[in-house]
């Protein structure tokens, strides 16, 4: 037990005690780390168990976390109760959503009741602006804006192009880059802008003993495009699906959101072209988030969901005209670099 892992187990107990909780069994078990410098510890008491995190202050917004774990829990939106916090030492207590990932669940006869049940899930979180008489959560929320957006897809260049495959960009890449960059930002910014989880994907849900569904790893919330957290969830970069499945849940999305009051009169097709360029612009980032988690944070393991989160970019960018030299810089520059292969897909029709 590492120093920091010991002072959290003795917050915790002194945290229960202060509370009047139920007095602790044993010691904290590690339930897991992530991306982030957060370490999640579980603590048996004696009626069930608590989630007690590690995130050290320097390097994570612990308020920022609290402060929208608490407000989409009093709007009824399915994330951990928020206990009580100590941001001065970086220690949280949570309720326990369990162990059981939505991904290991997914398999081609539960995948449409799960997405479905996801989905749903993802109505009143886009929902939470409106729902309230102030605008108290969203000013809590910054805005995904262009600035943010070319910051994340510059990790693509920088850390995956650069520092990763160690590429000389030519001036041709970098124009290339840079209208490809402004295609995307630009469907970005011109979309339903509502509250978005930023990372909504089958390891960030969690199926709970009632079988409802669960909601972790939020801290990044923003105000941006209403299919950001729609692509996440179905072209998420640990698990595909074939390209007429994928759309078909986009569609049943669409009719919820409609339904919800969320979309107005968009067409299908439109809604279908921000959702695929949504994901260009995701899995731009993440393939430099990927890169640079292995590169920086020594957390090699994410170099094996790379080939994916690039393929999505290769298939999805051979369907649309304006990206289609964006698509041959994949296959001509790209792919003599990558050590694993570009799959093609027919186009939509």
């Amino acid at each position: 037990m590492d120093v920091r892992q010991s002072s959290l187990q003795q917050w915790v107990h002194e945290t229960l005690s202060h509370l009047s909780l139920p007095t602790p069994k044993g010691s904290l078990e590690v339930v897991s780390g992530d991306a982030s410098f957060r370490r999640y510890f579980r603590q048996q008491v004696a009626a069930g168990s608590y989630i007690a995190v590690d995130a050290p202050p320097a390097k994570e917004d612990n308020p920022k976390f609290v402060n929208i774990a608490k407000a989409w829990f009093a709007q009824g939106v399915a994330v951990p109760q928020v206990i009580h916090c100590d941001f001065t030492q970086g220690f949280m207590l949570l309720s326990d959503m369990g162990d059981q990932l939505l991904l290991p669940l997914l398999e081609e006869k539960t995948a449409d009741a799960l997405y479905e049940q996801a989905m749903d899930a993802l109505i009143p979180i886009a929902q939470i602006n409106t729902s309230l008489d102030t605008n108290e959560i969203q000013q809590t929320l910054p805005l995904y804006d262009e600035a943010l957006l070319e910051q994340e897809m510059s990790l693509f260049r920088d850390w995956f192009l650069i520092e990763h495959l160690k590429l000389e960009l030519t001036s041709q890449d970098e124009r290339i880059l840079k209208e490809t960059f402004t295609l995307l930002r630009e469907s970005a910014l011109g979309q339903i802008q509502v509250p978005v989880h930023r990372d909504y994907h089958s390891r960030n849900l969690m199926i709970l003993d009632d079988k409802s569904m669960g909601i972790i790893d939020f801290q990044d919330a923003v105000m941006g495009p209403i299919t950001y957290d729609l692509v996440s969830l179905l072209r998420d970069c640990y698990i595909q699906w074939p390209v007429e499945k994928v759309e078909e849940w986009v569609a049943v999305y669409l009719s919820k959101a409609k339904k919800a009051g969320l979309i107005g009169a968009i067409s299908s097709g439109q809604f279908l072209l921000w959702f695929d360029w949504m994901g260009m612009q995701r899995h731009i980032k993440v393939a430099g988030i990927f890169a640079r988690l292995s590169i920086r944070d020594g957390k090699s393991a994410y170099l094996d969901d790379i080939p994916l989160t690039v393929n999505y970019l290769y298939q999805v960018s051979g369907q649309y005209a304006a990206l289609q030299e964006f698509h041959e810089w994949l296959r001509n520059r790209l792919s003599p670099h990558l050590g694993f292969e570009l799959i093609e897909i027919e186009p939509n029709q």
